[in-house]
């Protein structure tokens, strides 16, 4: 996913998703076709190639196809406020192929066809230092501060499933494989995630509010092609 050799990389992607402050939860569609929820492409790096990303119909619903051709960007939706942490998210993909020689564990072939990912707020003094510097730098260069935290959702071409990878750029960053390997390749894939339960699992202590939502597509490490489709995320609130 990243290439670049700073001590930005992370950052760089923690600095692209919306941080914003105080909100009540509420149930949240996060649908392609509806312009109210304001999904806008969000470059990574100008060192980097973009993603592309087109919404089209399939079956009569509007879902967002991306196209990654060795490059990497997200595509993100900006909350107009946070959210308390939703009981989960839900979602659909699909993928015909993983990127040829992916593997998430390695910062030099880190890249995937799938990602659906979650930025959460928390106190950023109480990260270490290295990690500290990071958010100060990122807040220099791309003019906002970056979320807490990111839980990402990925379909890893390596398994075991169910498995959490720290990213190798920030511990900030947490992976979550909730689908690995060539299953089900081709066709639709519907998931639910309990978020807490996830975010607890990762980062070992419960999860401050949500405060923006994205995927992405990329492969930028591996140099290859891959193609993808999302649909349908959402989230629910406890006792909604």
């Amino acid at each position: 996913m990243f290439r670049l050799t700073s001590l930005l990389a992370g950052a760089s992607l923690l600095a692209a998703l919306p941080a914003f402050a105080g909100a009540d939860c509420q149930p949240r569609d996060f649908g392609f076709g509806d312009k109210s929820v304001g999904w806008q492409h969000k470059p990574l790096s100008k060192m980097k190639s973009d993603t592309r990303y087109q919404i089209v119909a399939d079956a009569g619903r509007s879902v967002l196809h991306a196209s990654a051709d060795d490059s990497a960007s997200l595509y993100i939706a900006r909350l107009p406020k946070p959210l308390p942490t939703p009981a989960s998210i839900s979602w659909r993909w699909k993928t015909g192929a993983l990127p040829a020689g992916a593997d998430n564990r390695d910062k030099d072939r880190e890249d995937a066809a799938l990602r659906v990912i979650v930025a959460f707020d928390g106190d950023r003094a109480t990260l270490p230092e290295a990690e500290q510097k990071r958010y100060r730098r990122a807040e220099t260069l791309f003019g906002q501060a970056p979320p807490y935290a990111i839980l990402m959702y990925i379909w890893s071409n390596q398994g075991p499933l169910n498995s959490v990878i720290t990213s190798a750029h920030t511990s900030q960053v947490k992976m979550i494989t909730v689908a690995a390997g060539d299953k089900g390749l081709g066709q639709w894939q519907s998931l639910k995630r309990n978020l807490a339960a996830d975010y607890q699992r990762a980062y070992g202590k419960a999860p401050g509010p949500v405060l923006g939502v994205a995927v992405m597509t990329d492969t930028d490490n591996t140099d290859g092609k891959s193609e993808a489709d999302y649909a349908d995320i959402r989230f629910e609130c406890a006792g909604k």
